[in-house]
């Protein structure tokens, strides 16, 4: 019976991908997309969602990413940056985990065609980052590795020679890996080791020998930018504790060695694994999964964090654990992606920062083992 019924379920998720519940008028005041990211084991997909001007989503369509995922249940990638737009939001980056490759598609509106499929060089890809035509990949099984791409504008990628760059250990549980602002570094983290590998970016795209930086708190996951250079860790916080969850700060100096800034802000809030930050780059927010919460902060522009009136600005519906987190390029809409419960949230960003809640969206399966989000 549970069979029968999975199949009866996939075939009306199916035909809800492919049949627009908004009207066609509607469709014309498409303001933007959303992508979320199946990775089945049988075949990864992208599923993309036309954004209407005020943050409400229309599913649109489903595209393959010619790769397999890892399958699982809620969160298997256990990273940020499965699913990552470029800087221009003309290409998109997409893991697939089970098969050991790196999918690449050409963005037109909510629509997507695939420019691009490569090896990833290692095995259980789970994030990317991209700079300009320089794109690294993190590969987070067997002997934990970066490898570096050059993109070109129609997104096919060519392997850099000698960019392949082991991290501090094979089973470091690296977790995500980001540029700064100005390409000069990438940086990833370690779930295992609870620390932050900086690499100097050279010339030819190749990086410099590691440089390994402490995190400042326990359960460091996750690492985004502000466009300051301000670099932003989620961390879960130590074992056992009660809604300990916390974000740190850091400036990153040009020998590739991290100074804290902010150390530990509490989230007030459990399981924080992910972050995005606004394009003004005043706010940070964080997806706190345990509490199905959402966090919010201001960003000095030293890099000082200060929590937002309350710290919680955003609730997610009972047991979404809301995981990845994404911010439209306007900076007008967060969208979280609930796993456990197969939906999106909608906020709106007010001027202040705080979050207005305007519901959610989809008719996703249920922890089946969906990561990575990207919105435009």
């Amino acid at each position: 019976m549970r069979k029968i019924g999975h199949i009866l379920w996939m075939v009306a998720f199916a035909i809800s991908i492919v049949s627009p519940t908004f009207s066609h008028a509607e469709d014309e005041h498409s303001q933007g997309a959303v992508f979320i990211m199946t990775n089945a084991a049988s075949h990864n997909e992208v599923i993309s969602y036309k954004r209407a001007a005020d943050g409400s989503l229309q599913a649109a369509h489903k595209f393959a990413t010619g790769g397999r995922g890892s399958g699982g249940n809620n969160d298997p990638l256990e990273s940020q940056g499965s699913l990552t737009l470029s800087q221009d939001r003309s290409l998109l980056f997409a893991v697939n985990a089970g098969s050991g490759t790196i999918s690449v598609f050409q963005v037109h509106g909510a629509d997507l065609s695939l420019a691009d499929l490569q090896l990833s060089q290692g095995a259980e890809p789970n994030a990317i980052a991209q700079h300009g035509h320089l794109v690294y990949v993190l590969n987070t099984g067997g002997s934990s590795n970066v490898v570096g791409f050059r993109a070109s504008d129609d997104g096919k990628l060519q392997p850099i020679p000698h960019s392949l760059t082991f991290l501090s250990t094979n089973t470091s549980g690296a977790s995500s890996l980001a540029f700064t602002p100005n390409g000069q570094f990438l940086l990833v983290t370690e779930r295992e080791t609870n620390s932050i590998d900086a690499f100097i970016v050279k010339s030819n795209g190749t990086l410099s020998p590691i440089v390994i930086n402490p995190s400042a708190g326990p359960g460091l996951f996750a690492l985004a930018f502000a466009p300051n250079g301000t670099a932003l860790a989620a961390e879960t916080g130590p074992a056992g504790g009660q809604n300990a969850s916390a974000i740190s700060s850091y400036s990153v100096a040009s020998n590739g060695i991290l100074t804290p800034i902010s150390t530990s802000v509490p989230t007030l809030g459990a399981a924080t694994c992910w972050n995005a930050v606004t394009p003004n780059g005043k706010w940070v927010y964080t997806s706190n999964a345990g509490t199905s919460t959402i966090s919010g902060f201001s960003i000095g522009s030293n890099g000082a964090l200060t929590a937002l009136p309350g710290t919680i600005v955003g609730t997610n519906p009972t047991g979404a654990t809301n995981l990845d987190i994404a911010i439209t390029t306007d900076g007008k809409f967060l969208y979280t992606l609930d796993g456990e419960i197969g939906k999106i949230s909608i906020f709106g960003i007010q001027s202040d920062g705080t979050l207005t809640n305007l519901g959610t969206n989809g008719a996703l399966p249920k922890g089946v083992g969906f990561n990575g989000i990207a919105a435009d």
